[in-house]
């Protein structure tokens, strides 16, 4: 058995003192990819920016582990360090800062990384010397975020909902990029240390990439876990309710 990258224990956070997110508990073994599935609005989001531990998001009562180490705390350069990634749904456009130096800065080691090549197949060669996010489209953001992944090279890799704004042209790319990015080319599933915790909401990523476990998140609460594709269909058929209304019956 592999041993835990990300160890979540009992996690109860608040924004702006509401309590979002109820009691979390979650193991993702290391060269896992797990997928988060949920309703807008139960704390998706939420749980990975506070994974990632950006402001805003505080931290009540239980911890993160990372690697065995006790990250709940740790600011969030720290974390990336350690090898902590996320590409985020709606980033921000930052003005006055060039696409080529946020990748160099990614990698931390900006002068013997290819960028040119990088950037190459993500198609945004053209893209590299414009301030990041400026005028780009959703594909060509969401295909940014995963140029600065790439360019990170992180152990744990955060994605939210990354078809979301992604035309079909493209969703093939960036789904063979995800995985690549975790791993998933490698033939032998005990090479593969880069684990995975991917938001979506419509499963399209799951025709690009196997995933060894589903989650629903609703009210703040992980409802239930199994086959990420059984509970997807199971959601497609019944939607999220049944999903409560299962956890419910098991308390009983």
């Amino acid at each position: 058995m592999k041993k835990p990258l990300l160890e979540i224990q009992d996690l109860h956070v608040s924004v702006e003192d509401k309590e979002i997110l109820h009691g979390i508990d979650l193991v993702i073994p290391e060269g896992e990819t797990h997928i988060l599935f949920g309703p807008n609005g139960s704390g998706k989001t939420t749980l990975l920016n506070t994974i990632m531990g950006l402001s805003g998001y505080r931290v009540t009562q239980g911890r993160i582990l990372f690697d065995g180490q006790d990250i709940t705390h740790l600011p969030p350069y720290e974390r990336a360090r350690l090898g902590i990634g996320m590409a985020f749904q709606r980033p921000p456009t930052l003005h006055g800062v060039r696409l080529r130096d946020m990748v160099r800065l990614a990698a931390g080691n900006g002068d013997t990384i290819d960028i040119e090549g990088m950037a190459r197949r993500l198609n945004l060669t053209e893209h590299l010397d414009r301030d990041v996010n400026a005028g780009f489209s959703g594909g060509e953001i969401k295909r940014s975020e995963l140029l600065q992944l790439r360019a990170q090279s992180p152990r744990l890799v955060m994605l939210d909902e990354p078809e979301s704004g992604v035309d079909l042209e493209n969703i093939q790319l960036i789904g063979q990029i995800i995985a690549e990015l975790l791993q998933k080319t490698t033939h032998h599933h005990y090479e593969r240390r880069v684990s995975g915790l991917i938001i979506t909401h419509t499963g399209f990523i799951l025709d690009y990439l196997e995933a060894d476990r589903g989650h629903v998140l609703c009210n703040g609460l992980l409802q239930c876990s199994g086959n990420p594709r059984e509970i997807l269909q199971n959601i497609r058929q019944h939607g999220y309710e049944e999903c409560v209304t299962c956890r419910v019956l098991q308390r009983i």
